[in-house]
Order: C-alpha cells, then structure tokens, then sequence
C-alpha cells in the first residue's frame, strides 16, 4: 500500500557503521499538515529543539533521519549541524529549509560528522520512491532487531484514505515518550488544530502506554504529515463522525507500532499487558500500572516465570495510586494468585508459573475500590538486556 503524494529512500552513508542503511528521507510532493510530540526529557536533542521551533507553523515537506549518532548534548555545533544537513536535504529537493523536519537516534554526546550526508544527499534523493517506506525502517534501527511497520486504510465518504507508519524503538523506552522515533504519513486532508488533536490522544493512548525500562531519552519525536492528495472533503470540526473514523485509523497504526516496540524491547523473551482495574481514578491507575510494568524485581520475575505476586504488592505500594492493601487481587491472565490481599495458595501458584511459560500474557491487579482502570503494555528484563547495554557503544 502507498499514500499519494509521499516517496521514501534510504542509503548506507557510513554515519557509524558499515554496509547498512542508516541515512533516510521522507518527501512529499507538496507541504503536508504536520503535527508532532516530542520527549518531554529536559535534555533535549538538537533535532527536537530545531522541529519544535519550525512545527509553529504546522507544515513540513520532508523529513531527513539518521541513527548511529543521536546529535544531543553536542551544544551550538549539534545546533548548527541539524541546520546544515535539513539546508543540504532542502537545496536538493528544491524546497524551503523550514519545511524539513530533521531526527538522528544513536549514541548521545558524540559530535555528528556532516561529511556522510554531503556525499549520500544526491544519491538519497535520486532514490526516492513511493515503495522506499520498508527501507526507511531500516534505517532507523539502533538496537532493534526488526524493522517497524504498520500500513491502515479508511473510508471517508466514499474516498480510500491511507496511513502509513514507521517507528524505532527497542530500549530505553519509557513514555514520555520513549527512545523512539515515529514517523506518520497519510494522503487525507484534514485541518491543522484537528491533525494535532488527534496525534496528541493517540501518543498519549499508545506510546505513552508502553515501557521497557523505564528510561526516556533525549531524541524521541512523532510527526504525522497529512499532505491531501487523497481528495477527500475537509476533515474539521464540522464532520465529527469523518474525524472519528480517521482518529480510529491514525490509533490503530500508532498502537500497532508501540505493541512492535514493546514485542522488540532490548532482551524480551515476554510480552506483558499490566492491568490495574477497580482504580478510584485514572491518574491513580495509570501510575499504579506504569509503576509495576517499570519494576525491575517484577519484570526480572516475568522472565524466571516466577509468579512472585509479593513483588508486585510492594510495587503498587510505592505508587501513587490510593487503594486498599487488603482489597486488592492479582491474576496472570485468568488464573488468581492473591485475593483480598492474600496469595491464593501453592496450586493457584504453579498455576500461574505455566501462564508465564508464554511468550505474552495479562497481569491483572484488582484493587475493588472504584471504576476507573488502565493498561500499560511491558516486557521481561533478561541477562541479554544487561549485555547489549553494557557495551552499546562499541
């Protein structure tokens, strides 16, 4: 499936590594509405500073990505070197630098070299095709170990609009948002204060809903670029249920991608759902479940497929979700392993060892004191995760 109006390539440019894809660009043929959320870390990366201050404007044509070089904490040379590349991106495409988006993932603190894209700019823009969105997954990846992809049609009164989303992202991964990087193109046509309405819910019911450590890095950005070319009629606050129909889409393409994420986290073996339902109100059972699916004691569990609920008392404990300590019960998937605070026995226990022999299963903690509830998705810590991260530099 490809959206009109958008082309893609990507090329080996040498940035960090050899002989694979690293440097990639996303162009559409006229300016796009554009909308994007980016980390809330306080150390911001030079790319985020220099697309936040340019999305004032709601619109951009291109977006120019590389990994293997985050370009943060560089200073004013960072600075000056996202200018230099986006100008270099904007001179080949023959389109205003202000309307280039630019994002790097990588090693933090290493001075970007601009020499790689000097020489790969020709050839990347020669290459750009509307089949060149399978190549940009490639180039994003760091430590993933499989590209990301998620491709969605809707109807919209009668004309096919298409999505098509691309992400990165396996470790240092906790909202918001999460070592990741996240890039949206759709041919509809819709107004700028409705695009960034429904960008901004769908990160926050998505990405904002995974993580894998607990950690937030400096350069994790999602853009969407909606550039028209399906032709469908104004999607605005005029045409609720058009707009809701959209909305769905652009969700199912981000949940898509952030489950991929999660399924991809540095060292998985699991794929965990933490559940906390019975919450007096939302906030309260968002943390408790982020608190849990964070815990390293819990998700070292998950991998040793120890049903060891205790840990996971001691971490909504230290939540700040307000509950009942003798109310709660905790399940893996349908199985109860404690109720009304209590551990329902060594039968309920081997059990609950054989639902965590899977490779993804539900945790569900039931605190009985409300309506409210919510999810966050996670995975296991293994030894792999230690060993990739303690030498990700070399």
């Amino acid at each position: 499936m490809n959206v009109k109006g958008f082309s893609a390539a990507a090329v080996q440019a040498g940035i960090r590594y050899k002989d694979r894809l690293d440097l990639g660009l996303i162009y559409s043929d006229r300016p796009a509405i554009t909308a994007g959320v980016f980390t809330t870390n306080k150390v911001k990366a030079a790319p985020v500073v220099l697309d936040v201050e340019r999305l004032r404007q709601g619109r951009a044509q291109a977006v120019l990505v590389n990994s293997g070089n985050a370009n943060a904490c560089n200073g004013e040379q960072g600075m000056d070197v996202a200018r230099k590349v986006s100008a270099l991106a904007a001179d080949h495409l023959g389109i205003d630098e202000d309307l280039v988006q630019v994002a790097s993932t990588g090693v933090i603190g290493e001075q970007l070299d601009t020499t790689p894209f000097t020489d790969a700019m020709p050839g990347l823009v020669n290459a750009l095709s509307e089949d060149g969105f399978d190549d940009i997954a490639q180039a994003i990846m760091t430590t993933d170990t499989v590209p990301k992809v998620s491709r969605k049609m809707v109807d919209i009164d009668g004309v096919q609009v298409s999505i098509l989303g691309v992400a990165k992202g396996s470790g240092m991964i906790m909202p918001n948002m999460a070592t990741m990087l996240c890039f949206v193109v759709t041919d509809a046509q819709i107004v700028f204060p409705v695009l960034r309405e429904i960008v901004s819910s769908g990160v926050e019911n998505s990405f904002n809903r995974i993580t894998v450590d607990g950690d937030t890095s400096t350069n994790d950005m999602v853009l969407v670029m909606a550039n028209g070319a399906a032709g469908n009629e104004w999607l605005d606050e005029e045409r609720p249920e058009a707009v809701e129909a959209f909305r769905q889409a652009v969700q199912e393409v981000l949940h898509d991608l952030a489950a991929m994420i999660v399924r991809d986290g540095e060292g998985a073996t699991k794929t965990v759902t933490v559940r906390v339902v019975g919450a007096r109100d939302k906030k309260g059972a968002v943390d408790a479940a982020r608190t849990i699916a964070n815990s390293p004691l819990v998700k070292t569990a998950f991998y040793g497929e120890d049903p060891n609920w205790g840990r996971i008392m001691a971490a909504l404990g230290r939540s700040d979700c307000f509950f009942h300590p003798d109310r709660v019960s905790i399940a893996f998937d349908e199985v109860l392993m404690a109720e009304n605070g209590m551990g329902a026995g060594p039968t309920a226990e081997q059990r609950c060892a054989q639902v965590m022999q899977k490779d993804a299963f539900t945790l569900t903690v039931h605190l009985n004191d409300g309506a409210e509830s919510a999810e966050i998705m996670t995975c296991d810590f293994s030894k792999e995760y230690i060993q990739i991260n303690a030498d990700y530099r070399s």
